[in-house]
């Protein structure tokens, strides 16, 4: 159900702009000050005009101009510190936004993350949230400053001459009408270019990930003339947006001068009839043209709040999604002995459920041995290892450690059992070390320094110009496939974790990569529960039982000569590897 724009005002001033009430109250002080000062050099033109120009006394000539100045420093200095004060609370509330978004972001299930738009997350933490906190923090100050401000250049028009400020009175229904129109407008322009935008940024994200491939392909021209077609739609989205926000200044500046004229108009019949004088007219005068600020200000809130609310119906689901894989916080710790592995009648499917990905599996992963995964690609194999941690959870069946179910188990002990080593080798925009030192963030130096000597990573980085200080780049650009995976290595090895996982850990590697690869690996999983899925099957030759599968399915197990002997499918399998070979 779609939350009101009451529902979500309340919601944001809970969750965020409550705890920064103390200096939103200090801002509000200096909005009334700015109010009185506005109002006061409206006032004291009254006098100024009457005794020094009409009635020709000099006591006050340089009283009132002193006051007057007084009356605009005090409004400048207000507003300057009502904005500072604001400026603070509104960065202060957009990196709170921003914090839970990456809060929830890194908590939510690797399902969900599969299948995020990347760009368009990114225009939701950025332009979003910035949108989002114009509606509590900008608006809540304009709300108050303006509001007061009106109300004390009202109290002035009304003191020179109600007939005249029940004509100015009719321009702000009139203001409110034209804002209400644009704004349902300008909330489906702005959702229109953030859309627009989150494409674009998808497009960057892309380029950057993707710049090889472009280069290997020679697309360049292809990859510009796309990103071109993106910039320019996000430039016309823009354009609309902006051009709908400001078709509100000439209507306005429309109806002022229809307003000052019909004043004036009506101001001169008053005179004539004795019912005005001419310095009430010009204070009051003043009075309206400061009002128009505050006016048009207000009739432009409508604008703001449209844009904030649809910004938090984008950005708060964010915030809110829950992880569908939870745990209760009673659950007890797993509880490793053997760390033997058992998968009862498993079954899984992703979101589209006319395709199982795991059906009725059976598996006995044996304690600290070596279990492999065979089979075709798409066959089902890495979706079971990613059962195991809990990456994604099983619709039917259950799945045991030490014959404790892992779905009866705390989910931070599981999983602080496991290390993962996959073929995409994850690394981080930092340094060797902290990479290493990834799998446990208080480790020693010289733990780091004997988890990378045990994966063989210790070689090529003593050869390195800063060694373990050595910046790698983003994922790693600056190492090669081999030693990108030995850090991989070198970081479970690290963690020490009974439970291996590896998913086609070196099947991007060359042959002379991979041998010394190999003699990591089985460093690592020495002694250790080891489930690997192999794209060679020469380097799962040794293991104690092989698992093939087929569409989901496990269609039989046993040792590599038993297979060889009672399997058809991995015997063909086995054939074509060694041809190929």
């Amino acid at each position: 159900m779609t939350q009101s724009k009451v529902e979500i005002i309340k919601r944001l001033y809970k969750d965020y702009t409550n705890k920064h009430l103390k200096k939103i109250i200090i801002a509000i002080f200096f909005s009334i000050l700015v109010a009185v000062s506005t109002s006061s050099i409206a006032y004291l033109l009254d006098p100024a005009i009457k005794k020094i120009f009409i009635e020709k006394d000099q006591t006050l000539i340089f009283l009132i101009p002193v006051v007057i100045i007084v009356a605009f420093f005090t409004k400048g200095m207000s507003l300057y510190l009502a904005r500072v004060l604001m400026i603070r609370v509104s960065q202060e509330l957009k990196a709170d936004v921003q914090k839970d978004m990456m809060k929830s972001l890194i908590a939510t299930d690797t399902k969900f993350i599969n299948g995020i738009h990347t760009g368009k997350f990114i225009s939701n933490l950025t332009l979003d949230v910035s949108l989002l906190v114009n509606l509590i923090s900008t608006a809540l100050l304009n709300i108050f400053k303006d509001t007061l401000s009106l109300i004390g250049l009202m109290s002035v028009m009304f003191f020179q001459n109600w007939k005249l400020s029940l004509v100015a009175i009719i321009m702000i229904p009139l203001a409110t009408i034209v804002a209400r129109t644009l704004g349902k407008r300008i909330t489906k322009a702005t959702k229109e270019a953030m859309d627009t935008n989150a494409l674009f940024t998808k497009r960057l994200v892309e380029i950057f990930k993707n710049h090889r491939i472009i280069k290997s392909f020679q697309t360049e021209d292809f990859e510009h003339e796309r990103s071109s077609k993106d910039i320019t739609n996000v430039k016309e989205k823009a354009i609309k947006m902006t051009e709908i926000f400001t078709r509100n200044t000439p209507i306005m500046e429309t109806l002022t001068g229809i307003m000052i004229a019909a004043l004036i108009f009506y101001s001169g019949i008053l005179i004539k009839d004795g019912e005005l004088e001419i310095n009430n007219f010009f204070s009051f005068l003043a009075a309206m043209m400061l009002a128009y600020q505050p006016v048009r200000s207000l009739a432009g809130l409508n604008i703001t709040v449209n844009q904030g609310v649809s910004a938090a119906l984008r950005v708060l689901p964010l915030i809110d999604r829950a992880s569908d894989i939870t745990d209760d916080v009673k659950s007890p710790n797993l509880k490793i002995n053997k760390a033997d592995i058992r998968f009862d009648n498993v079954s899984f499917h992703y979101d589209t459920k006319d395709i199982v990905a795991v059906k009725s599996a059976n598996i006995f992963m044996e304690g600290g041995k070596m279990t492999a995964l065979v089979g075709l690609s798409g066959a089902g194999k890495s979706t079971i290892l990613n059962l195991i941690p809990r990456f994604y959870d099983k619709n039917v069946g259950d799945i045991l450690i030490d014959d404790q179910s892992i779905y009866n188990c705390n989910l931070f002990s599981l999983r602080e059992n496991i290390s993962l080593v996959s073929q995409d080798t994850t690394l981080f925009d930092d340094t060797i070390k902290n990479n290493i030192k990834y799998a446990k963030l208080d480790a020693s130096d010289n733990e780091i320094f004997e988890a990378a000597k045990s994966s063989f990573a210790n070689d090529f980085i003593e050869k390195l110009p800063n060694k373990y200080e050595t910046l790698i780049g983003e994922n790693g650009v600056r190492l090669s496939g081999g030693e990108k995976q030995r850090l991989s290595i070198a970081r479970a090895m690290l963690k020490k974790s009974p439970i291996i996982l590896l998913d086609e850990a070196t099947s991007s590697l060359d042959s002379e990569t991979e041998s010394k690869i190999q003699i990591a690996i089985k460093e690592l999983t020495k002694n250790k529960t080891s489930v690997v899925i192999a794209h060679r099957l020469s380097t799962i030759l040794n293991a104690n039982k092989i698992y093939v599968i087929d569409s989901g399915k496990v269609l039989e197990n046993g040792t590599h000569d038993e297979l060889l002997n009672s399997s058809q499918t991995y015997k063909n399998f086995y054939n074509k590897q060694i041809k190929r070979d």
